[in-house]
């Protein structure tokens, strides 16, 4: 018969009265939750389309990745061949294919070992694969030819893009924004939107630089106004030229001694000599050991820190550096050293990116969202509400409980999941309210029907409840697995429509099989009615 036992009653209520006071904070102002214990602070996050704020779709250069690697390839290439004394012409890049000729023909063999040490797996060392980077060809007369091999470029594509997202998401965060959504959009874009934001130029600015940044030896010996570097070198612009007069020029080797990856940390400071503004950063323990190894070996020469092919500073070495710090000084204000410290601190990215698309959503249109959003949830609330109570009198008015409580629980779980609220989230919970009663109305026709077919009052409750469980579960299922359907192929809006209508499915199925339950239990153990009326 109709028996709920001590701890399923003890279970329903915890959940119950947990639901309320972790859901409890989306209705106060800012004054009211800051009375709240810190674990009762936590809200629904607004999305986009609700609060306001910048959207953008940015583009990740990956051809420019390609060149790069290839460029350090040639790099390398020239410096074993120098180091092992090995004569060669023609090295360079020419589209995909990199290129050296060897000219002692007896030596073909040892430059073809050293092509082959400089020609890793994909992944590195401890990668399963055995597909090499390139592909290396003979055609003859001494040549070697190097071509990036297509599974290289796969992967490199996917590890430019893992990157360059956990680095906008690092810079984002660093600029202090919350609940930014940052995802992949196709095989090279960006997806980025910040609620709140309705200024993306700083947000522009900080994402449109690379701030790679390496340590190169100045080529003290070539001219910096001639029209062509020397074969190893490249001319760039000194970044700290006055307004309206042409940047003066540094020639640097191209050979990258330290790498800006090497990075741990990276603060404004002051000069102790002369009080301006600068950056003071800090190498890993690799990084330092590369830094005081290269510093000791060219006391006396001069070495170009050099920021997105700028030359920051290209001080002399006048002692060895050991202690994997340093400082880059020059004309900062606190602002500007503050922020190359930001894009230093975060981390380089590995390709430019290029903003393909930008809008930005006003707080007003935002709050007309909203204000549509309460009245579509207050009104679906409100109608259907009327009609249980309408159809099924008093037990309509019990399902009305029961479905309260279903959004508040919905609610509360959105918060503890730390879900971003948009309109097809709205959508999904007012969808929710609708199928939440689909429940009580299976179980209050099965016990009309059983009434019909003659059993007593309590007869026809427990019946009620009993057979139409099997089929509350087959309709619920049916629904969850489409929504985790839309969850698993959609992105974006509809993953945000798909949790909450999942969530609501699971909520709306606890209060319809235990709330109500309940409720109608403890009514009949109170007030011990005669007859039913349903």
């Amino acid at each position: 018969m109709l028996q709920i036992s001590i701890w399923t009653k003890i279970a329903t209520a915890i959940v119950v009265v947990v639901g309320i006071l972790v859901a409890l904070p989306n209705v106060l102002t800012d004054s009211q939750r800051a009375r709240l214990p810190g674990f009762l602070q936590n809200t629904i996050s607004l999305g986009l389309d609700l609060k306001g704020g910048s959207y953008m779709l940015l583009e990740v250069d990956l051809p420019q990745v390609q060149k790069d690697r290839e460029e350090s390839l040639v790099g390398d290439i020239r410096a074993a061949f120098r180091k092992a004394r090995i004569p060669y012409t023609d090295l360079g890049q020419r589209g995909d294919v990199v290129s050296v000729r060897v000219s002692d023909a007896s030596r073909q063999a040892e430059a073809r070992t050293l092509l082959q040490g400089l020609n890793p797996t994909i992944g590195g060392a401890l990668a399963i694969s055995t597909s090499r980077q390139y592909d290396l060809a003979e055609p003859g007369n001494g040549l070697f030819t190097l071509t990036m091999t297509q599974a290289y470029k796969t992967f490199m594509r996917g590890q430019v893009m893992d990157q360059s997202i956990e680095v906008v998401r690092r810079r984002i965060d660093e600029m202090g924004t919350r609940e930014p959504t940052i995802e992949r959009s196709g095989d090279d874009r960006i997806l980025v939107q910040v609620p709140g934001l309705q200024d993306p130029k700083e947000m522009i600015d900080m994402l449109g630089k690379t701030a790679k940044m390496t340590f190169q030896l100045v080529d003290e010996a070539a001219d910096p106004n001639a029209l062509t570097a020397p074969i190893g070198s490249e001319i760039l612009p000194l970044a700290d030229s006055p307004p309206g007069v042409p940047p003066q020029k540094i020639v640097v080797h191209r050979r990258v001694l330290v790498s800006g990856d090497r990075l741990t940390d990276a603060s404004q400071g002051f000069d102790p000599q002369t009080g301006m503004p600068n950056v003071n950063f800090r190498f890993d323990s690799v990084g330092a050991r590369q830094f005081g190894d290269v510093t000791k070996a060219n006391v006396g020469h001069r070495f170009a820190v050099v920021l997105d092919k700028q030359v920051i500073t290209a001080p002399t070495i006048i002692n060895p550096i050991l202690g994997g710090t340093g400082m880059i000084t020059g004309s900062y204000t606190v602002k500007s050293a503050t922020d190359l410290a930001v894009l230093l601190r975060a981390g380089a990215l590995p390709a430019p990116l290029h903003v393909i698309d930008q809008r930005t959503v006003g707080a007003e249109m935002g709050a007309d969202s909203v204000k549509a959003g309460r009245t579509a949830t207050l009104g679906g609330l409100g109608l259907v509400a009327l009609f249980m109570v309408l159809r099924y009198g008093l037990f309509g008015l019990f399902a009305d409980v029961a479905l309260t409580l279903n959004v508040v629980l919905l609610l509360a779980i959105l918060t503890m999941m730390g879900a971003t609220l948009t309109l097809p989230g709205i959508a999904g919970i007012v969808l929710t309210m609708g199928m939440a009663v689909d429940a009580n109305v299976l179980i209050f026709e099965r016990i009309r029907e059983e009434q019909r077919n003659g059993r007593g009052m309590l007869a026809a409750i427990d019946q009620g409840f009993r057979r139409a469980r099997a089929t509350i579960v087959d309709a619920n299922m049916t629904h969850l697995i489409a929504a985790l359907i839309l969850f698993e192929l959609g992105s974006g809006p509809v993953r945000g429509f798909a949790v909450a209508l999942g969530v609501g499915i699971i909520t709306s199925f606890f209060t319809a099989v235990f709330v109500t339950r309940l409720i109608v239990v403890t009514w009949l153990n109170t007030l011990r009615p005669r007859t039913l009326t349903i």
